[in-house]
C-alpha cells in the first residue's frame, strides 16, 4: 500500500543536527545489525543512526517520492551503500523478514491504529529483537502544528507501555528534552503556531537541546516533550 505524506515537519526539522545527534546516542545501543526503520521519510535519521557497526538498514517507507528521494541518496552516496529502500508498509513485509531491531521515529502518533501497528511491527522481531518508538509527549500539548502535519495524538510513558505488543516486555523507557517542553508549552499556550519558524528550530536545536542533554539526566529521564520506549522481544 502506498501513500502520500502530507505533513511538512521533515523539511523543517532536517536541519537539527544536535537533536537528530541526541536521539542517535540515545537509540544506537538498541540497534543490532539488521534494522528496519518505518516511516523513514527521506532517510535524514540514517547517517546518524547508521554510524559505528556494520549494520544493515532497511528504510520502508509508503510515499513513494520519499522512498525516491532515499533511493537517490543511496545512489550518490549521502547514505551508506547497505541501505535497502522498500515503498510500502509493514503489512507488505513477507513473515520471515525478520531484524534485530524495527524503529519508529515520530511515526506512531501519523497511525490511527497505533496498538496494531506495533503488534504487526513486533512479528518482525528476530530472536531477543527490539522494537524501539520515539514520539511526541503530553496530550496537553498538543497544539495546531500537530494538527496540521497529521498527528492523532501525543503520549506519556504509561500511554506507550500500554501498547507493548504480545511476547514483548519493556526493555527502556525514558523522556528526553526537558528544556524543550517549555517551548512546547508556550506554542502550546502563547503562540499557538500552526508550524514553527526556521529560526525557531534553529535557537531550540542550537541553544536548548545541548541544555536538555545536560539536564535529562539529572531528572533521571522521567521529564521532557519526547517520549521514548524499547521493547524487547521474549518468545
Amino acid at each position: 500500500m502506498k501513500f502520500d505524506y502530507q505533513g511538512s515537519e521533515l523539511a523543517l526539522f532536517a536541519t537539527a543536527v544536535h537533536w537528530k545527534s541526541y536521539v542517535a546516542d540515545t537509540l544506537r545501543p538498541f540497534l543490532g545489525v539488521r534494522v528496519l526503520e518505518v516511516g523513514a521519510g527521506f532517510g535524514a535519521n540514517i547517517p546518524y543512526l547508521a554510524r559505528g557497526a556494520s549494520r544493515h538498514w532497511v528504510a520502508l517507507e509508503p510515499d513513494p517520492e520519499l522512498a525516491a528521494a532515499i533511493k537517490a541518496r543511496v545512489a550518490a552516496g549521502a547514505l551508506p551503500s547497505s541501505c535497502m529502500v522498500i515503498n510500502g508498509t509493514i503489512d507488505e513485509l513477507g513473515a520471515d523478514e525478520l531484524f534485530d531491531s524495527v524503529l519508529y521515529i515520530d511515526v506512531v502518533e501519523h497511525i490511527a491504529d497505533d496498538r496494531g501497528e506495533l503488534a504487526r511491527a513486533a512479528r518482525h522481531l528476530g530472536h531477543a529483537g527490539q522494537l524501539i518508538v520515539l514520539a511526541p509527549a503530553h496530550q496537553f500539548l498538543y497544539s495546531p502544528f500537530d494538527a496540521a502535519i497529521g498527528h492523532h495524538r501525543r503520549y506519556n510513558l504509561a500511554a506507550l507501555e500500554a501498547l507493548t505488543p504480545e511476547n514483548c516486555v519493556v526493555r527502556a523507557a525514558r523522556m528526553l528534552d526537558s528544556v524543550g517542553f517549555f517551548a512546547s508549552l508556550a506554542n502550546r499556550l502563547v503562540l499557538r503556531s500552526a508550524a514553527p519558524q526556521p529560526g525557531q528550530i534553529d535557537f531550540w536545536d542550537r541553544w536548548l537541546v545541548p541544555l536538555s542533554r545536560r539536564i535529562d539526566p539529572l531528572t533521571a529521564f522521567r521529564f521532557g516533550k519526547t517520549a521514548v520506549i524499547v521493547w524487547q522481544r521474549v518468545a
